[in-house]
């Protein structure tokens, strides 16, 4: 039997995940639409910058700024490189 190291509850469903997400090491690369440049990130920023996206689109100023701040301060590099 399988110990279940993470459960993830979306839409009414939960799902038993086998390890630890939070340590997984999964790096994703990203490309800036404009630019076309790219830059390499672990997975829990894509998530960020994909919220920033979303935001952006949906007009969410706020949550955008909060996630903006958050790349210039934990991935300045990739900041520059995706959303400056």
């Amino acid at each position: 039997m399988t110990k279940h190291l993470h459960v993830i509850r979306w839409q009414g469903k939960e799902y038993r995940i086998p390890f630890s997400i939070l340590n997984l090491e999964l790096n994703i690369s990203v490309m800036n639409p404009y630019s076309k440049e790219t830059a390499t990130l672990p997975w829990f920023a894509v998530a960020v910058y994909q919220m920033i996206k979303d935001a952006e689109i949906k007009e969410n100023y706020k949550l955008m700024q909060g996630g903006l701040s958050w790349f210039q301060k934990y991935f300045t590099n990739e900041y520059y490189t995706l959303l400056d």
